[in-house]
């Protein structure tokens, strides 16, 4: 099959999203498919160039809403490539609308993967003005409501949310993203040398990676660290912060500066997949402190790991973690706080590993692309 992905970002931009779609596209790549990618031009990118077998085409947008730029101008690419592809596979949010409309066009089937539906979520825990939170919802709305061939839901709880928009459940289906277990595995090496490094040999680290965004709770996990700190004094948050959205990172360096707790915080740039390994090897507990999670990448591959977690009860998060755990209540600083010292006191709650395979994933997806093509020509 060819296969064209429409994705807002792709590798190198770092994201749970970004990893899947690239894991994803290689993975059929090396069955034979013919993969291609449309995706923004992110600084120190060429506009294409091949990875991993795959065909990656990068679309110039303007700085400023850069996102929302590329669902317009990426579509006369996007028709281009799709013209000579079987179908189109595109997710939330901007990717959405350029490749329904150039599968129209050109009459070829589309597929969306859903991997959250936040709905009325926008309004009461973005943390977003009335407005600006009303205007992301119908946006999203709009996004999912486009009448697609097929629907890929990244958990069952996304697809209760997307059942609330009125799909049809024969277009609904749910594939877990697959997890490289080969890659996240337990490095102890690897983590005695990033304690070194960082000098936290004798410090008690819980570790945060990923971005601050809207819902993942950042900010009630650094105003929780003044009350870990009283409780275990040699304990230290290890925070692997990307600096995107902007506004949310701001926020993140303005709290540690109220709470003055720049002594506790050991902030990081992002780092490659490699490195976050041996980061999460390094630490003694991964909080995943998010408001809501479609699937909870983070949660995954701190398990996949062998880490405890400590992790907000909401969302895909029970179909998700397994291992050492602790489930606290979302939004909570006295809660995550109370979650960190359960691991310190080795008091944690434990569920038979899952595994999310690689694999099986991308033969689930292979499926659907049949189907839908069946479906189509007949």
């Amino acid at each position: 099959m060819k296969i064209c992905f429409v994705l807002e970002y792709y590798y190198p931009h770092v994201g749970g999203a970004e990893t899947f779609f690239k894991n994803l596209a290689e993975t059929l790549a090396k069955k034979g498919h013919e993969c291609s990618v449309v995706t923004i031009r992110v600084p120190g990118t060429v506009k294409r160039e091949t990875i991993g077998g795959v065909e990656v085409f990068r679309v110039d947008v303007p700085k400023f809403l850069g996102r929302y730029w590329f669902t317009v101008l990426s579509l006369p690419l996007v028709c281009r490539i799709a013209k000579r592809c079987d179908i189109l596979h595109t997710r939330t949010y901007n990717g959405a609308f350029p490749a329904f409309l150039a599968a129209r066009l050109v009459k070829k089937p589309a597929v969306i993967t859903v991997f959250e539906a936040l709905l009325s979520l926008w309004k009461t825990l973005s943390g977003m003005r009335w407005l600006d939170a009303r205007l992301h919802e119908l946006f999203e709305r709009a996004a999912i409501t486009v009448p697609f061939d097929r629907y890929i839901c990244t958990s069952y709880y996304t697809r209760n949310q997307v059942r609330l928009l009125g799909i049809d459940d024969k277009k609904l289906t749910v594939i877990y993203p697959g997890i490289d277990h080969d890659l996240f595995r337990h490095q102890e090496e690897g983590g005695r040398m990033i304690r070194e490094r960082l000098g936290l040999k004798e410090n008690f680290v819980y570790l945060y990676f990923g971005r601050p965004g809207f819902f993942k709770g950042v900010e009630f996990l650094l105003k929780a660290v003044p009350l870990i700190s009283k409780k275990i004094p040699e304990s230290r948050l290890m925070l692997i912060l990307s600096k995107e959205p902007g506004s949310k990172y701001r926020q993140a360096l303005s709290l540690i500066d109220d709470l003055k707790i720049a002594h506790s915080v050991t902030l990081l740039d992002s780092v490659r997949i490699e490195e976050l390994v041996k980061h999460i090897s390094g630490c003694d507990c991964v909080v995943t402190p998010s408001l809501t999670e479609g699937f909870g990448f983070t949660c995954a591959e701190a398990c996949a790991v062998g880490k405890p977690v400590v992790v907000a009860d909401t969302g895909s998060i029970p179909e998700v973690v397994s291992g050492r755990y602790v489930l606290v209540i979302p939004g909570s600083p006295e809660d995550i706080c109370r979650g960190v010292e359960s691991v310190y006191n080795g008091q944690t709650d434990y569920l038979p590993k899952r595994s999310f395979d690689w694999r099986q994933c991308a033969e689930k997806h292979e499926k659907i692309y049949r189907e839908t093509l069946d479906k189509k020509t007949k």
